[in-house]
């Protein structure tokens, strides 16, 4: 076990929410554009992540963890539509697409998102606290 893995893991969350928040801000700054689809973040353990280690446990070895992010993909429903024939992309029935971004979701989204970043941030300021009073303890 790394003497800073706590500090890698918590580092690799605050990354991953960090780009979940960016990806919800682009939704939002993109509620009315039309024929806009909403993007969403999929993560996954990293490669050290918990299925390995709860195999490790029976040699004692504590192979790491943390999350990455697997892709950033678009929600591939349909928005509203809308008539509007002046639009420029309106079809030929006069119809355009609306953004299939709602906005409650998305604020659902970042205050979930937000919330792991405190967490992170915690865990991460709670082993960087543990790590001086070891180094403390040496001197």
């Amino acid at each position: 076990m790394s003497f800073l893995s706590g500090m890698d893991i918590s580092a690799s969350g605050l990354s991953a929410q960090r780009l979940k928040m960016d990806v919800i801000s682009d939704n939002i700054a993109n509620l009315d554009t039309a024929k806009y689809k909403r993007k969403s973040v999929v993560f996954k353990p990293a490669e050290n992540g918990f299925e390995r280690y709860v195999a490790g446990l029976a040699q004692n070895a504590y192979p790491g963890g943390g999350v990455k992010v697997e892709r950033i993909e678009e929600d591939k429903t349909l928005g509203d539509l809308i008539y509007d024939p002046e639009n420029p992309s309106a079809d030929e029935n006069g119809y355009v697409e609306a953004s299939n971004v709602d906005i409650t979701t998305e604020m659902v989204e970042m205050i979930s998102a937000y919330r792991s970043y405190e967490a992170n941030v915690t865990a991460f300021n709670a082993y960087k606290d543990i790590a001086v009073k070891a180094l403390e303890i040496g001197i």
